[in-house]
């Protein structure tokens, strides 16, 4: 009977020996981090990125887009032209990896209300591939009520719109994206339909530790499913985009060229007539500032 306990007493200490063992390496091996700022910025010219800054951080942002390139030197290529357009926004992160925002867009005075949440975020050992987030937003028209003809209701100013967004660092220096998105317009034009389903590609290429290159091209998408009209008579022209980030730890810096004079995203992929390769282009910037809370 005691060998048979003594039997019992040392099988159960070599088991929890062994489970010791297996939690100690467990606990040794280390965690896989998040890869190291694939991007600096929640912006990239006229797109959002997988960027979320730290929980409790305050974000003040303005974008400014300045009037076409057309005159040349008149107007010192659209710097000096009417018609420039502004937006200004502030940003909460009110969760890890969760941001609300608010802004105020001088075109038609549109009032947005957007959310992004990044749900996966890349990993240094491709144990999570790939950054994935999704982003929105409600906008409201604000000009006078007549531009929206006899038939007008509140409802006739909202604008929705949607997007899927998939980022990969893939090295040291570029980063790349791909996004999918769809906007609606309770209220468009005659002519233009109220739903549109727009794909995207965009990235950042790092060549010194302040300094990186930002590309973009937006493609509003001809779908007759869900089209009102027969025939696409005015559909949206793509948005090219190339330009400069300057960063540091609280500020992001873009100077840029971009083809659409939309600032939010459901206004240049339902409304965007610019055709770059025509050398419809206009200069602009976005300036962010980061406060920690």
């Amino acid at each position: 009977m005691k060998k048979t306990v003594y039997t019992i007493i040392l099988m159960l200490a070599f088991a929890l020996h062994g489970i010791a063992q297996e939690e100690s390496t467990e606990q040794a091996k280390p965690k896989d981090k998040p890869v190291r700022a694939p991007f600096q910025s929640g912006y990239l010219i006229d797109n959002q990125t997988t960027f979320i800054p730290s929980e409790g951080t305050l974000e003040y942002v303005i974008q400014h887009k300045f009037g076409n390139f057309d005159n040349g030197f008149s107007d010192l290529f659209g710097l000096y032209a009417p018609g420039a357009n502004i937006r200004l926004a502030l940003n909460y992160v009110v969760l890890k990896n969760v941001q609300v925002g608010y802004g105020l867009t001088r075109l038609n005075m549109y009032s947005d209300f957007n959310a992004k949440w990044t749900i996966l975020e890349q990993t240094r050992n491709n144990t999570i591939p790939v950054a994935v987030a999704l982003y929105g937003n409600i906008a409201i028209d604000g000009r006078n009520e007549n531009v929206f003809g006899k038939e007008y209701g509140f409802t006739n100013r909202f604008s929705y719109f949607s997007q899927l967004i998939v980022g990969r660092k893939l090295n040291d220096w570029l980063s790349i994206q791909a996004n999918a998105s769809f906007t609606h317009f309770n209220k468009t034009d005659s002519l233009i339909d109220h739903d549109k389903i727009s794909v995207g590609f965009n990235g950042r290429a790092q060549f010194s530790p302040q300094s990186s290159i930002l590309f973009q091209y937006d493609i509003p998408l001809k779908i007759q499913g869900i089209a009102e009209h027969k025939e696409f008579t005015k559909p949206a022209k793509p948005n090219f985009g190339i330009g400069w980030e300057i960063s540091t730890s609280t500020h992001a810096f873009h100077i840029y060229v971009s083809s659409a004079d939309g600032i939010i995203p459901q206004h240049n992929a339902l409304y965007n007539q610019n055709d770059w390769t025509k050398g419809d282009l206009m200069f602009g910037f976005t300036i962010t500032r980061l406060w920690s809370f």
